[in-house]
């Protein structure tokens, strides 16, 4: 007789770990695994801007924003602040913003070592990036820190949709194909090169050249899903966090 399903048992079961989930289960353990532990970190040092960004808008000063955010990501390891996360409002980005705001608040009753997290800062934020990135992160009597954090995060999985296609184009030996084929990832986009002229670039048939971007616009969608796939807690909100990603870029 064939087994049959355990009655608890649904879809969610077939949803495989991800960083995220496997920090939410370390929360509701006596003791977190190193596993878990590397898990949150590589989330941290994926996502910082969006947390440096908020606190700019907010209008922290770029050394105090800095050492909040070292501070913030120090204190989320170290105090365990995740095991507080709800795992029915899993969204990793909702559960950093809200874990974020907590600690402001209670880091002015606290010296800046402590709020570096006591000398021992989880993470290492690199100058020439915040030299680049804050251009736009200064704070003005208009901006919505929280709006800045949102786009700020749509930015960050973006960009690492982008990282990941380059690297499978480098592998694949077609690294310059992928430099002029990019552009045509945005629909619609009026200043992409016609494929007849790309063609003769390319020495590449322009039929071929479209399909070409039909795959790689395929292997997009299928890559930002991963990428969403790997912040939130269950695969239904997969989908919600994808259209939330879509409204927060449409501005």
């Amino acid at each position: 007789m064939p087994a049959t399903r355990a009655a608890g048992e649904t879809r969610e079961s077939a949803f495989a770990s991800t960083r995220w989930t496997i920090v939410l289960e370390a929360g509701e353990s006596q003791a977190p695994t190193q596993q878990a532990l590397s898990a949150l970190s590589e989330l941290c040092r994926i996502y910082w801007r969006p947390i440096f960004f908020f606190l700019r808008r907010q209008g922290h000063s770029p050394h105090d924003a800095q050492d909040l955010t070292q501070g913030f990501f120090a204190h989320l390891i170290e105090s365990r602040a995740y095991g507080r996360a709800d795992r029915e409002k899993g969204r990793f980005r909702s559960f950093l913003l809200g874990a974020l705001k907590h600690f402001v608040a209670h880091a002015r009753a606290h010296d800046s070592a402590q709020r570096r997290g006591g000398g021992a800062a989880m993470l290492h934020l690199d100058e020439t990036t915040l030299a680049q990135i804050e251009q736009k992160a200064v704070p003005s009597s208009t901006s919505d820190p929280e709006h800045a954090y949102d786009r700020e995060w749509a930015a960050t999985l973006l960009q690492r949709v982008i990282r990941r296609l380059e690297e499978e184009a480098q592998l694949a030996g077609k690294a310059a194909i992928f430099r002029e084929l990019h552009a045509y990832l945005a629909v619609g986009t009026d200043s992409m090169v016609p494929y007849d002229q790309l063609a003769a670039l390319l020495s590449r048939p322009a039929g071929t050249l479209r399909s070409d971007v039909a795959r790689l616009r395929a292997r997009y969608r299928t890559i930002l899903r991963e990428e969403v796939r790997g912040t939130v807690a269950t695969s239904a909100e997969v989908d919600e966090e994808l259209r939330y990603l879509r409204r927060v870029i449409a501005g």
